[in-house]
């Protein structure tokens, strides 16, 4: 019984003391949780055989961090020739009494 208006709702209140319209609200707010509650008709698949969740396969690890085939020394001097370039550029705010907002001429400073 879901067509309902306001005369059925008055005639529920007169009925029992309006008990009867207790019982049909709870009624009403138990098949919403039902249909609200009900499973899922898709299973999922089952899993294979062995199957542990997040583990690698048996017999195997992660892949190793490859590594570096440069020296340190070799790091060194290109982050130089990084910063010589940077500092190429027009940097008019050096020649003056005010701090460069760049992060490159902020780090010259501080050094």
């Amino acid at each position: 019984m879901t067509d309902f208006d306001q005369d059925d709702i008055a005639a529920m209140r007169r009925e029992n003391g309006g008990a009867d319209l207790k019982r049909f609200m709870r009624d009403q707010l138990r098949a919403g949780v039902q249909r609200r509650d009900a499973p899922t008709a898709a299973a999922l698949p089952p899993k294979p055989p062995g199957h542990r969740p997040g583990a690698w396969p048996s017999g195997t690890s992660p892949p190793e961090p490859r590594p570096s085939t440069h020296m340190p020394a070799a790091w060194g001097a290109a982050l130089d020739d990084y910063r010589a370039v940077v500092m190429a550029d027009d940097h008019t705010q050096l020649t003056s009494d005010q701090p460069c907002g760049c992060v490159t001429c902020q780090l010259t400073k501080e050094n």
